[in-house]
């Protein structure tokens, strides 16, 4: 299994978590099985207000789960479309989040609770 969290610095597993997905500069990508991580550019950061297009914004990266401050709404409708569940990050480090999710402490996003935008907008930043 795969992981995604948008990060601000790159520090490996201490990564500071970014709050808004579509704005996050980076992300890490974690596999499960082998601990391992990667860190990638966010390839659709100069998004227009309402673009935000999250599988063009990972480049490609195929991730089961993505953990993030918030998102719009649109990226959340994307991203379950494909099969990509989404939780609210709770702690400020990538492996405090990855191990909260481990232990089932982290709640999922359904679409009620996306960030508020206007007209559908994915991103209101």
């Amino acid at each position: 299994m795969k992981f995604c969290l948008p990060i601000e610095t790159d520090k490996g597993f201490d990564s500071p978590v970014s709050d808004h997905f579509g704005s996050a500069p980076m992300f890490m990508i974690v596999d499960a099985e082998s601990r391992s991580f990667l860190v990638i550019p966010n390839a659709d950061v100069d998004h227009a207000q309402g673009g935000c297009n999250p599988l063009r914004a990972l480049n490609a990266n195929v991730v089961d789960v993505v953990i993030t401050g918030s998102l719009g709404g649109s990226a959340l409708v994307k991203m379950n479309a494909v099969g990509i569940r989404v939780f609210r990050s709770e702690a400020e480090t990538v492996i405090e989040n990855l191990n909260l999710l481990a232990d089932n402490h982290l709640h999922e996003f359904v679409l009620v609770e996306a960030t508020p935008d206007q007209q559908g907008l994915c991103c209101s930043h």
